[in-house]
């Protein structure tokens, strides 16, 4: 996806693993007539010059490749151009790439038929071109793979147009290539795109490693103005982090940094921690599933504490630990306008979540999504997560999934969450060791909200009588109400409560004792 500069940016959706894609102002397609000359050229080049394919099948005279290339050319252009005009609402580039592949294909059926000038309509004869070695030409079964002929192909088309440029996709452009073939494409659209002044650049999905990061210097290189990086699922190891860092001369103006899903551990924390140093205007920052523990987090933490106009901060999946979550906690301090955080999987323990949640209940008054799952919190911190959760009120989506808060934890964030909270529409309180009266007093909360419309506490130790309960809470909308498949009703203490006759007797004290609880308040 290619766009101009008077295409809007924005933001993008954190589940979403690639940019979204906005309206186009300029058209790949079709060519000017000067770049179709260029390509007459370049095939002109392919047929009189040294390659595997000329040694093999012979190269022609310059008077017959220029005979052959021109009408190459214009088959090839006739085809991208019918091709087109099927889907002219498109931005042409699955047009260029036809381009691309009809004249890959025609210059080698004409390297076969050898040197010697042949009938015009023997030469673009549809039926009598052998099959095209996929391994060779092929831009890919999904459309978007380029490989090396064809980006030689684009090349001009690309250079032709760079300074009209805005946003660049380049995600998963090379898939199934050969490494050796991918980085000289790596290199040709860097070559060609060198220059140009970017607002967006997705280079995602493509595997890249400290390889294929250099050979996209010439193009990041020529970056100072990027508002958008997207390096998402690269391979991109301490070593390639290193590299961005090096070859990106300025990040001053960068809003949207997302790195999700790499190998980048805490060497490579540190790298990417000085890029986001230095991006003071950063609004989205993402480095999930990276393996950063907590010499990395802390790193990061504390870079991240000169982005104090962020809006979506997504840290999932790592292994900070409860000192990096600490130094986290003063970067979250200095956020008025966060709207988003995902702290799941971090390892954050008691100490590091009770932090956090200080933090946040100063902070970020228009805070919508709160994600904290699998952090071993227990019910020690649920007044001070209690606490941050009342300040909250434009909360739409709480996961607190895979912690340890038990039912005195859970009845302690449903008290908070009675008052108010008219916007919220998800809880994720699954695996969190519940009972019966854990789960009814949430679920009678959540079935209140009028905007409501996910509840999971699945993989608890909810009695079959409490799914009872909760089942007629839900009975109007029980779209709402997530499964019970992972439930385990035998595993907690409601089965001892209703063999001591003392079931119902100890859930009306568990009520008492946590009716008059201030959990706005920390003791």
């Amino acid at each position: 996806m290619l766009q101009s500069s008077s295409a809007g940016l924005s933001a993008m959706d954190s589940t979403e693993l690639n940019s979204q894609r906005r309206p186009f102002s300029i058209k790949l397609w079709p060519p000017s007539q000067n770049t179709r000359q260029m390509l007459v050229v370049r095939v002109t080049d392919n047929l009189t010059t040294n390659s595997i394919f000329t040694q093999k099948y012979g190269s022609l005279s310059k008077e017959e490749a220029e005979d052959n290339a021109k009408r190459i050319e214009d088959v090839a252009f006739a085809a991208a151009n019918e091709h087109y005009e099927k889907e002219p609402d498109g931005d042409g580039s699955s047009a260029v790439q036809l381009y691309a592949k009809e004249c890959s294909k025609l210059i080698l059926e004409a390297l076969k038929r050898g040197p010697t000038i042949r009938d015009e309509k023997e030469v673009l004869a549809p039926d009598k071109a052998s099959a095209l070695p996929e391994t060779v030409f092929d831009i890919s079964k999904a459309t978007e793979a380029f490989g090396l002929e064809a980006a030689r192909v684009a090349e001009p088309i690309l250079a032709s147009i760079k300074d009209q440029l805005k946003e660049v996709d380049l995600s998963d452009f090379i898939a199934g290539r050969p490494e050796a073939e991918a980085l000289e494409v790596m290199n040709i659209f860097s070559s060609a795109l060198e220059g140009s002044i970017l607002k967006s650049l997705n280079l995602s999905n493509n595997a890249l490693g400290e390889k294929g990061v250099r050979a996209f210097g010439a193009l990041l290189r020529s970056q100072s103005c990027l508002e958008e990086l997207y390096l998402m699922n690269d391979g991109i190891s301490e070593e390639a982090a290193e590299a961005v860092c090096e070859l990106i001369p300025s990040t001053e103006k960068l809003k949207v940094l997302q790195f999700h899903n790499n190998m980048t551990g805490d060497k490579g924390a540190l790298a990417i921690s000085r890029v986001v140093k230095c991006s003071p205007l950063l609004q989205d920052f993402q480095c999930s599933s990276t393996r950063v523990g907590s010499e990395g987090g802390i790193a990061l933490s504390k870079a991240l504490e000169t982005c104090i106009h962020l809006k979506k901060l997504d840290l999932r999946d790592n292994m900070f630990g409860k000192e990096a979550g600490v130094a986290l906690s003063k970067a979250l301090s200095k956020y008025a306008v966060l709207t988003e955080v995902y702290l799941s999987y971090l390892n954050l323990e008691d100490e590091g979540a009770m932090s956090i949640a200080r933090a946040l209940k100063e902070s970020a008054p228009s805070l919508e999504v709160l994600d904290m799952a699998g952090n071993d919190i227990t019910a020690e911190a649920a007044p001070i997560v209690a606490a941050c959760i009342a300040e909250k009120q434009h909360l739409t989506k709480l996961n607190l999934a895979e912690n340890e808060l038990k039912d005195e934890g859970a009845i302690q964030i449903s008290k908070v969450l009675e008052d108010g909270h008219l916007q919220l529409k998800e809880v994720d309180m699954s695996n969190n060791s519940l009972g019966r009266l854990g789960a009814r007093v949430l679920a009678k909360v959540a079935a209140q909200k009028p905007e409501f419309k996910y509840l999971n506490i699945d993989g608890n130790f909810i009695s079959d009588e409490g799914i009872d309960e909760v089942n007629e809470l839900f009975e109007k909308f029980p779209d709402r109400l997530g499964s019970f498949d992972e439930n385990d009703p035998e595993g907690g203490g409601d089965e001892d409560e209703e063999e001591s006759g003392e079931g119902v007797d100890d859930e009306h004290e568990l009520e008492r004792k946590l009716e008059n609880l201030e959990v706005n308040k920390e003791e």
